[in-house]
């Protein structure tokens, strides 16, 4: 009687730690998904952000000046940077794996027109070496993000009030365009959105709980890739107004 109890609590125990194993499996590779994601639309951006800096295509998007420096966006300049906040929206309402990626794809490519203007401002050195310092900053608050023990979601709040005074004080810096103002916020961009990729890569946690085992796991890891792809945009453009040489 003993040696049977003793088996069955060996079996539970045995049969807990192969959940365990499984679940860590199932979370790893749901993870690996989203950065395999966020890795190849990043890739697509930068892709497309070359071949229109580099071709007659710059002219139909950008106004340049004969010195060659940024002097705004054409029409269809401003529809390609808009577009993307309403894909976005489009996005969170569509549940339909096809149609999402389609549209990751067509947003990540977009969003490639957009980052056409770093490369026409700064230095291509100053932006490869931006890029670099903010991928090896992102890789170190994801971890952070994933394995601390520290419950981030109390500062959503924070993050969005945050974000929302960020928006605010960018288009006063439109109409009223300061030096101080827009250091400013470079700086509170810079530490935003590095809480922000560290809270997001916690949330991925929590989310995959919850949609493990759905059918949605992959429709999740493509919103995923999205949230970390923005805040990698916005950390290396924030970094870059800080760190990058203009032409």
């Amino acid at each position: 009687m003993a040696f049977e109890t003793e088996r069955r609590t060996l079996g539970g125990f045995a049969d807990t730690r192969a959940d365990a194993v499984e679940v860590d499996l199932g979370l790893r590779n749901y993870l690996l998904g989203v950065y395999n994601y966020m890795a190849s639309g990043l890739l697509l951006s930068g892709i497309v952000a070359l071949v229109v800096a580099n071709t007659p295509l710059l002219s139909a998007f950008l106004k340049v000046n004969a010195d060659g420096r940024f002097a705004g966006y054409t029409p269809l300049g401003f529809v390609a940077i808009l577009a993307p906040i309403g894909m976005i929206f489009f996005m969170n309402a569509n549940r339909q794996i096809s149609t999402l990626k389609t549209l990751y794809w067509a947003f990540v490519a977009l969003m490639g027109v957009g980052l056409t203007v770093p490369m026409v401002v700064y230095t291509g050195a100053s932006v490869a070496r931006t890029f670099f310092i903010t991928a090896i900053a992102f890789g170190g608050l994801s971890l952070y993000g994933y394995s601390t023990k520290r419950d981030l979601s109390g500062l959503r709040s924070f993050f969005m009030m945050g974000l929302i005074g960020l928006i605010v004080a960018s288009l006063v810096a439109m109409f009223f365009p300061s030096t101080m103002l827009t250091f400013v916020i470079s700086v509170v961009g810079v530490l935003l959105f590095a809480g922000l990729t560290a809270y997001d890569t916690q949330n991925l946690k929590r989310t995959y709980y919850q949609v493990s085992g759905t059918g949605y796991e992959e429709t999740s890891a493509v919103m995923g890739a999205v949230s970390l792809y923005l805040n990698f945009i916005n950390l290396f453009q924030f970094m870059l107004s800080l760190m990058g040489d203009r032409r």
